[in-house]
């Protein structure tokens, strides 16, 4: 067979091909490979004792040295490149001698040869940006697009497709199919090797500028934004190294699911955290009901705190006098207030305001000295603003304010929350959220997480929040409007890309609009794309889970899967749901990949107990599967994020009822619905939800 035969585009590994394309593909890999490992040892070997000035200089270096020798692991099962672009001329040196057919390989992180020489382009490199979006409509100066396909860490085939021959027809990769429908087993892997175009051009987007990405079940969007911190970080290295990258997830379990994928790529220092780590001045362990947090997450509870705040300013009706040597300095009351108005006027942090009263005492104090024929300078002033009287002004006038106390009068005092939150919450709404039996303390109250959110805010109010270079934020439909403003404080002179899915939302605050939304994030000009093509789900999968989007998300586009997959639904009615589960799982684990049980939350016990009686050991959400367990229980309101091979759903009524309203379960249910990579199997034994039809 000729591996060039476009109508055999798949080309297996031939055991007897010594000197054929493979061979060649594979003795490059080989190379590559020792490069990487020369890189390595390189780096290992290098003596900075004598080159750092002092040992703050040793340890910041060799804390980057540490990372560089890290970043160069070679990951035996993780292929070293996955492509070939074969340029019909030189990128950007087209009229240099001899520029034609020149050669670059695509892979996870730059491989260079004892002379420099690169062996491995970065996929982030701007060369490699054709292996994404080149077509047989644009070419991109491509001839030939190759695709490698591994069997853990060695080249088994490859697939060639010819891009600059008119004649042939543009072809599906096998490749890339059998890349996408993979078994997973372990956490998530990243899709460096299979981004398409519409998600290439979000992931290779600006800096300056914020993303917000729609994405249904298995558009991909996760991966994209995570894709996007590797290739900011690529571009942008210098400028994110001081000001910090941040992902943040919807919980533990999602965050321990996604976290190898940016090592994989060569990146190890993007933190992650979820919107509770943030704002973790408190520990909760209190939780709120429904309609409190719903009031509590509203942003309008961003003016009840600020009034709250400045509330504690009171315009002096004292004069300062300062006493220095035998001279008497009087500043007059209403010369005070006219300062202290025009700080409230300013609407700075009230806690740079209050540090910028004392100067401006002393300045007013100063202006007075110079009148007289004194000389004063700025140790002078700053000697007037330590002075005691102008410190006991300040603190009567502004005095300091520690946001937790405030928080807890706010939720403990009628009086004082009606004072502040009067033409803002109703009477009804301030009832919902005052304690019933007030704490005695901060460290006394039982905090719940829209609290903590609460108590971020006032801290900001109080004093900046430090504002990252980029942010991530996913699975952002579930958030608030006061998390959304939480997490905008940390990228305020930044950028961040939001991904989510508004038919996803499952909480009683969920987002309605991604402006509504990105306006509480303060990027209120970012751009919205949508992802509509599926790459995860089994088209008959997602067909089924769509018929609840007329009733949870009106007017949002249905996924079109690109993978048909016939036999990969079977729903099937029980009179004895227990039973039926555990054969379904025994069914699934007899294929190849990872399998999850997801069932109301309510009915984890029973099918905990019943998985132990039958002898079939599982994980949580969150543990690592393994090849020895690759099954993972998993209640229903964890599901978002996480996918596995074939799914197992207990109970849609059940998941649906579990939930306060209707349109909620419908969401949570279709969240359960689209975790299936290769398979679905629904096991119930009440009606379905009549959505389902």
């Amino acid at each position: 067979m000729d591996p060039l035969d476009p109508f055999a585009p798949l080309v297996p590994l031939d055991p007897l091909d010594s000197e054929g394309p493979l061979a060649r593909e594979r003795a490059h890999l080989a190379a590559s490979r020792a490069a990487l490992r020369a890189m390595r040892e390189d780096a290992e070997a290098l003596d900075i004792r004598d080159v750092t000035a002092n040992w703050v200089n040793a340890a910041v270096l060799e804390r980057q040295l540490d990372e560089r020798i890290k970043s160069l692991a070679d990951l035996a099962h993780t292929p070293l490149f996955f492509g070939r672009l074969d340029y019909l001329h030189a990128p950007g040196a087209e009229q240099a001698e001899g520029a034609e057919g020149e050669q670059f390989y695509i892979g996870r992180r730059h491989v260079h040869d004892a002379d420099g020489d690169p062996m491995v382009i970065d996929w982030r490199a701007p060369v490699s940006q054709p292996f994404y979006r080149a077509s047989k409509k644009d070419p991109m100066d491509i001839m030939l697009r190759r695709r490698f396909g591994y069997t853990g860490g060695g080249l088994t085939a490859y697939e060639d497709e010819h891009l600059s021959d008119a004649t042939e027809a543009e072809q599906t990769s096998k490749l890339l199919q059998q890349e996408i429908e993979r078994p997973r087993v372990g956490p998530m892997r990243d899709i460096v090797a299979t981004i398409q175009p519409e998600q290439d051009e979000i992931v290779r987007s600006g800096l300056s500028g914020s993303v917000c990405v729609q994405g249904g079940p298995g558009t991909g969007k996760t991966a994209v934004g995570l894709h996007r911190v590797a290739y900011l970080l690529y571009a942008h290295r210098e400028r994110l190294a001081r000001t910090g990258t941040l992902v943040i997830g919807p919980n533990s379990s999602f965050l321990h699911y996604i976290e190898q994928v940016l090592p994989a790529l060569g990146e190890l220092e993007v933190k992650q955290a979820t919107v509770d780590d943030l704002v973790a001045h408190v520990e909760v362990r209190g939780t709120d009901d429904a309609a409190a947090a719903l009031v509590k997450g509203d942003a309008r509870m961003a003016e009840v705190l600020r009034k709250a705040v400045r509330s504690h300013v009171t315009l002096p009706t004292e004069p300062v006098v300062v006493v220095r040597g035998s001279r008497r300095w009087r500043i007059p009351a209403y010369e005070l207030a006219e300062i202290v108005q025009e700080l409230l006027a300013r609407d700075i942090r009230y806690g740079a305001a209050r540090d910028a009263l004392p100067q401006r005492i002393a300045h007013a104090v100063l202006v007075r000295m110079e009148q007289s024929g004194e000389a004063p300078d700025d140790r002078v002033q700053d000697a007037v603003a330590r002075n005691a009287a102008v410190k006991a002004a300040v603190k009567a006038v502004w005095p300091p304010v520690e946001p937790a106390k405030l928080v807890l009068r706010l939720l403990s005092d009628a009086g004082f929350l009606a004072a502040h939150a009067a033409g803002i919450l109703s009477e009804e709404e301030q009832r919902t959220i005052l304690w019933a039996k007030p704490p005695r303390s901060v460290k006394t109250a039982k905090w719940s997480a829209a609290d903590a959110v609460l108590i971020d805010e006032t801290t900001d109010l109080v004093s900046r929040t430090h504002s990252l270079g980029h942010v991530v934020l996913d699975e952002a439909q579930d958030l608030s409007p006061m998390q959304y403003r939480a997490v905008g404080r940390r990228c305020t002179t930044g950028s961040a890309t939001v991904l989510g899915d508004l038919a996803q939302g499952t909480t009683p605050w969920a987002t309605r609009s991604w402006a509504e939304a990105l306006g509480h994030l303060g990027k209120g000009g970012a751009v919205v794309e949508e992802l509509t093509a599926g790459f995860r789900v089994p088209r008959e999968v997602i067909a089924y889970a769509s018929r609840l989007l007329p009733d949870i998300a009106p007017g949002l586009a249905a996924v079109d899967s690109v993978r048909e997959s016939p036999g990969s639904l079977a729903v099937r009615r029980t009179d004895d749901l227990d039973a039926a589960c555990l054969d379904a799982c025994a069914e699934s684990l007899r294929q190849e990949g990872s399998v999850g049980l997801i069932a109301a939350d309510a009915r984890i016990p029973a099918l905990a107990a019943a998985l132990g009686a039958a002898g079939l050991t599982y994980l949580s959400p969150g543990e690592e599967t393994t090849p020895d367990t690759r099954l993972t229980l998993v209640p229903a309101s964890l599901a978002k994020g996480l996918e596995y091979d074939y799914v197992v759903l207990d109970e849609p009524a059940a998941v649906v009822d579990g939930e306060p309203d209707e349109r909620t379960g419908l969401r949570r249910l279709y969240v359960a619905l689209t975790r299936a990579v290769s398979g679905l199997i629904v096991v119930h034994a009440a009606e379905l939800p009549a959505q389902l039809g």
